[in-house]
């Protein structure tokens, strides 16, 4: 076999993989798209607030609605002690 037949061969594989990877994101997005609308009928329903992003400290659950000396709870210089205090920015209203 010669070598420009292995790679055509090689580009017909990987284009057939490529349409089969389309096709299932398109059929997959559908499936996702109801997900989603089931979970904001849910959301609506029960009146859920803002998303739970970490589970460790109480200012970095929701840090929409943290205030702000929570982290300087047990001292004003005190480290942190969490390590999800040190991936989220302090909220809009530290910054002035």
């Amino acid at each position: 076999m010669r070598k420009s037949s292995f790679f055509m061969i090689v580009i017909i594989i990987g284009i057939a993989i490529m349409s089969l990877l389309f096709i299932h994101s398109c059929v997959m997005i559908k499936k996702v798209e109801r997900g989603i609308l089931l979970k904001a009928e849910i959301v609506k329903v029960l009146g859920l607030t803002d998303l739970c992003i970490f589970t460790e400290a109480r200012y970095t659950r929701n840090p929409s609605v943290a205030d702000l000396h929570t982290p300087f709870q047990d001292h004003p210089l005190s480290l942190e002690h969490f390590p999800s205090g040190s991936l989220i920015a302090p909220s809009g209203r530290l910054k002035r």
